[in-house]
């Protein structure tokens, strides 16, 4: 068992703490902390990128664990939705890291680029999008368009990963009418399940750094547990906005990896 501290500087553990706690704030918010954690991680001497998303998988999971039963105990998200959404998720997240183990993610990087673009312009040339809760489906087809949301997002977190949480809150904003705060509470216990959809994969392959994920759980709980409470306490209008900056960063950090791919 690799713990991952074997050749570790007191600085990068430090540098990985304050990576992971925000990270857990932002997961908690509207998702998108796998751009903190991930650089963090690859400062690890020796670290494969499959070692680093393993082990950024078992730190998120700690997170978006302790958001999902804070924002659970002060505004209970329907489970009804959530939970089926979630355990099809999960299915989807451990084939796209099947999948992410043969294909490379720079084919689809292009294409997540132009979706985030897409995403960012609708959330902000729609002021009023997000405030309240206006469901656009009733009765089967309700649960059938979670489920499909579940899927494919699922897949996306096991393939690739990052904005995994930015996407489904705005699924579930958009393509369902949920407020922004209902959908980060539904979002996190969906990410919960595609984080644990990926650890499945990875865990027989013994492709984790035990004691720095943990190191990097912990402090993704705390930040998690604050984010949660932050977002509970301030609504959607302010997870729309921090929505808006994660999204941005997400454009930036992708695009600048493809250009840098094709181009560089």
């Amino acid at each position: 068992m690799v713990s991952g501290f074997e050749s570790i500087q007191l600085a990068t553990i430090i540098l990985i703490v304050v990576a992971g706690f925000a990270a857990g704030w932002v997961d908690a918010v509207v998702g998108g902390g796998g751009l903190l954690q991930l650089p963090a991680l690859l400062l690890v001497p020796g670290i494969t990128p499959v070692q680093a998303l393993a082990t950024n998988k078992m730190g998120s999971i700690f997170g978006t664990t302790t958001s999902a039963v804070t924002y659970y105990g002060r505004i209970k998200p329907d489970l009804r939705t959530a939970v089926p959404m979630a355990v099809i998720a999960l299915a989807g997240s451990f084939g796209g890291a099947v999948l992410a183990a043969t294909l490379p993610a720079s084919v689809f990087k292009p294409i997540i680029v132009a979706a985030l673009v897409a995403v960012a312009l609708f959330t902000a040339l729609k002021p009023n999008v997000g405030d309240i809760t206006l469901l656009r489906h009733d009765g089967r087809t309700h649960y059938v368009v979670a489920c499909l949301i579940g899927a494919v997002i699922g897949f996306y977190d096991g393939l690739i990963g990052p904005g995994t949480g930015s996407f489904l809150v705005i699924a579930l904003v958009s393509a369902m009418g949920y407020a922004f705060l209902e959908a980060s509470a539904k979002a996190k216990i969906v990410n919960m399940a595609t984080n644990a959809g990926a650890l499945l994969f990875f865990l027989p392959h013994g492709s984790l750094l035990w004691g720095v994920g943990l190191v990097l759980g912990l402090s993704n709980m705390a930040g998690g547990y604050l984010g949660a409470r932050t977002a509970v306490k301030q609504g959607s209008k302010f997870i729309r906005v921090v929505f808006l900056l994660v999204v941005g960063a997400l454009i930036i950090k992708l695009g600048f990896d493809v250009w840098q791919e094709n181009f560089a």
